[in-house]
This record gives C-alpha cells, structure tokens and sequence, in this order.
C-alpha cells in the first residue's frame, strides 16, 4: 500500500498509528500494557490459556469457549502468568462482570 501511495512504509505506519487509526483517544491505552478486558464477551464457559509473543513476555489469555475462537471470544489479556496477577485484574470490576454475565440492570 505504500508503493501505492509513494510512502516508504515507516511513515505509512506513523500516520496510520498517529491520526488515522484513533489509538490516542482510545480509553484503554493507559493500562493495554498490563491489561485488556471486554466484559461483553463472558459466559458460562471460559478457558485460559498462556502464550509467549516475543522471549521474556508472557500473558495470559482468556477466552469464551462458546465462541469457539471467533469474533468476541477473548474476554481477558493479562500481561504475566501469575494467579494473583490474573485474579487482580479479572476482578477489576466484579459489578461489569455481574451485569453482562445475569443481564441485570443497574
């Protein structure tokens, strides 16, 4: 795409991060490092499951086996494979699980 529009690829790469893609309005940016959490994807069945995506860097996944690893099948991503870790994070914010999970109304 960047032969196509004569930009080398790094620049092509800055302006998709820096305007087009809205990653500096995006609400989760301050803790994406640590943590992601979509409470809309939780059900019933979970799985986890860990993975290395470059040596030293390990994260925890967790994911809706409903789904079967389709669109809205991740529920959680937590930097680091420690229970205690994992546990801090999920439980963020119990009342967010508890309304998607039962459907009631706040």
């Amino acid at each position: 795409m960047g032969k196509f529009f004569h930009l080398d690829g790094k620049r092509l790469e800055e302006w998709y991060r820096c305007h087009l893609s809205g990653f500096h309005q995006w609400r989760a940016r301050e803790h994406a490092g640590n943590y992601l959490l979509f409470p809309e994807n939780i059900g019933p069945y979970l799985s986890i499951d860990e993975t290395a995506l470059s040596y030293d860097e390990l994260y925890t996944i967790v994911t809706n086996k409903e789904a079967k690893g389709r669109k809205g099948s991740v529920v959680a991503i937590v930097k680091g494979t420690s229970a205690e870790t994992v546990i801090k994070y999920l439980f963020i914010s119990p009342q967010k699980w508890f309304f998607v999970k039962f459907g009631a109304k706040k």
